[in-house]
Parts: structure tokens; sequence; C-alpha cells
């Protein structure tokens, strides 16, 4: 199994814990926040690199 393909897999799984002990809209939040607030934590040129890398990988 790819390093992606675990990461998505991990992903599904800590949503769903999240789902069953939380509130929908707690659980929402979190799997909203957190990416969001990693993403921001970036520096602009880290940001500017991610963002590069993903368009190259879109565009395959």
């Amino acid at each position: 199994m790819s390093t992606r393909a675990k990461v998505a897999t991990g992903g599904v799984v800590a949503g769903v814990i999240l789902l069953w002990l939380l509130p929908l809209w707690a659980a929402l939040l979190v799997m909203v926040g957190v990416p969001a607030a990693a993403y921001l934590l970036l520096d602009p040129s880290q940001r500017r690199r991610l963002n590069r890398v993903t368009r190259k990988q879109l565009g395959r």
C-alpha cells in the first residue's frame, strides 16, 4: 500500500472515530479546522512550494 493510501485510510478512520465520539458539528470542526490551521502555519515559501507540487501532480 502506498504512503498516500495509508494516510487516506488513517484520515477516514480518524474521521469515523470523531463522528462516533463527538457531536457532528464538533467532529466537522476538527476535520476541517486542523488541516486549515496546518496550512496557515506554513511559511509563504512553503505554501508556494505546496501549491506548485499539487498543481504538477494534478496535471499528470
